[in-house]
């Protein structure tokens, strides 16, 4: 499973890389697609055809996920880490993630997610604050 935060940097040509962890459990490729509060998620290929499979079924139920699901496919690209771990992401990525410079990785369970720093921090206070609540979460065993 992917766990953990990761500050960097995207260099000129728009790559990141992936903590090394991260790139044992991708392997030789995976998925660089538009994730949900616009970040980049990144799967593994195995994970990616369960993503694919749901969003086609999905799709059958009206306009509106046909047109998201059109999206997540004519964005999504795969990509593969180079010899230093780094992979490309895809301009159009770059813009709906608003990536600049400054970035964070994030380890999501099945999957990561690439952030634009500003809005991961925003994201990441809501969610401290959901977890220190304990609002509908299930309980955590502590």
């Amino acid at each position: 499973m992917f766990l953990g935060e990761f500050q960097h940097t995207l260099d000129d040509k728009g790559r990141v890389i992936l903590p090394v962890k991260f790139r044992d459990l991708i392997g030789e490729g995976a998925v660089i697609a538009k994730g949900r509060d616009q970040c980049l998620a990144v799967f593994p290929p195995d994970e990616w055809e369960e993503v694919a499979r749901r969003t086609r079924e999905l799709a059958r139920g009206g306009e509106r996920e046909r047109a998201a699901a059109r999206s997540l496919f004519a964005g999504a690209t795969e990509v593969t880490p180079d010899r230093q771990g780094r992979v490309a992401i895809p301009n159009n990525l770059r813009v709906y993630a608003g990536l600049d410079r400054e970035v964070v990785v994030t380890g999501a369970f099945t999957h990561v997610e690439i952030w634009n720093a500003r809005d991961w921090q925003a994201r990441s206070a809501e969610g401290d604050s959901e977890l220190a609540s304990g609002a509908d979460l299930p309980e955590l065993g502590m």
